[in-house]
């Protein structure tokens, strides 16, 4: 099957099971997992920051990081179009306990003097401004301007006010830039990035800051139940996914941009070119179609997709998608729609 559904549902390399057969571990929730302890290591100098930690998963790193910078009842300010607001089940409002104030994002863009509008004065009858929430690579599939991220975060400074940054698909991000991670990661005070989101690694994922943010967030990770024990086995796979996958990240984008042209050559769609940064195609079908239909379609040629989202289809390349593959899922789409 070809999958276009995420970049989530890749196989393991051979390498990374080879890693997590030959792990060695202990057990982390006593710290003593040096498969893990070398994970969270180079995690956190990949990003420049002093400490890292490894969670479960992109949400789990969000929410910990949330609890973590923010007391309850504090507001958080962010995009109305981001991944914490849109795809994380509501969890601040029962995990952290925290307001969201979203601002209108402009594909991710957030505007810094609406940024500053929105910063709580000292009141009695105001919440506290916590923290600023950004994402990049944004899950709408763009790349946020480091000058941009540059920018928040001078307000967030002058005003005493940490950065998150939610960098699910950073190293995407870092590869459309051509920079270093730790480029963009100098413009927050904690990151979550992704493990198994492009990277390969079937589960985890990384939270980076300070040491004592770091130690504040271990003990909430614990209390949110993500205190894991032999899990090296499962750092060893992030570890072969930091060191190795992270250099191929641009052949997801080159295919994506390549399935991009060719499906808006075709009749009856709509792809939003200016949104391909990353490996996303993000479009529309122009034709009145049953879309439970054209799913069943594409399941019977041996590709997977997910159906639209308020009418918007999203394919995404992946390591487990060849540039033959992009052709063939072309060929087939071209088929559907004129048949």
């Amino acid at each position: 099957m070809i999958d276009l559904r995420s970049d989530t549902v890749t196989n393991p390399t051979t390498k990374m099971r080879e890693a997590m057969y030959n792990a060695v571990v202990g057990d982390d929730v006593y710290g003593d997992d040096p498969t893990v302890n070398e994970l969270e290591e180079y995690a956190a100098k990949l990003v420049g920051k002093e400490a890292a930690l490894f969670v479960p998963s992109g949400t789990f790193g969000n929410q910990v990081s949330l609890l973590t910078h923010c007391n309850r009842g504090d507001e958080v300010i962010l995009g109305d179009d981001c991944h914490i607001v849109q795809h994380e089940v509501g969890s601040s409002s029962v995990i952290a306990g925290v307001q969201l104030r979203t601002l209108t994002s402009n594909k991710g863009i957030l505007d810094v003097e609406e940024i500053k509008s929105k910063i709580r004065e000292d009141d009695l009858h105001y919440p506290k401004t916590g923290l600023i929430c950004v994402e990049n690579a944004h899950s709408n599939g763009r790349v946020i301007p480091i000058e941009v991220l540059k920018e928040i975060y001078s307000v967030a400074k002058n005003h005493d006010i940490p950065i998150h940054l939610d960098g699910a698909r950073l190293f995407n991000a870092a590869a459309a830039l051509d920079v270093e991670a730790k480029e963009i990661t100098g413009y927050c005070d904690s990151v979550m990035f992704c493990l198994s989101k492009g990277l390969c690694a079937p589960v985890g994922s990384i939270v980076a800051g300070t040491k004592t943010f770091i130690d504040k967030a271990r003990k909430n990770r614990k209390l949110m139940g993500g205190g894991l024990r032999q899990s090296g086995i499962l750092a060893a796979a992030g570890l072969v996914a930091l060191k190795d996958m992270t250099k191929r990240l641009h052949i997801d984008h080159e295919n994506a941009k390549n399935l991009a042209a060719k499906l808006n050559d075709l009749d009856n769609i709509q792809v939003f070119l200016e949104d391909t940064h990353i490996n996303m195609v993000f479009f529309k079908i122009t034709k009145d179609i049953d879309y439970d239909d054209i799913i069943s379609y594409y399941n019977k040629k041996d590709i997977k997709v997910n159906g639209p989202e308020n009418g918007i289809m999203r394919f995404v390349t992946n390591n487990d998608v060849s540039e033959k593959d992009v052709d063939y899922i072309v060929e087939c789409t071209n088929e559907y729609l004129n048949k």
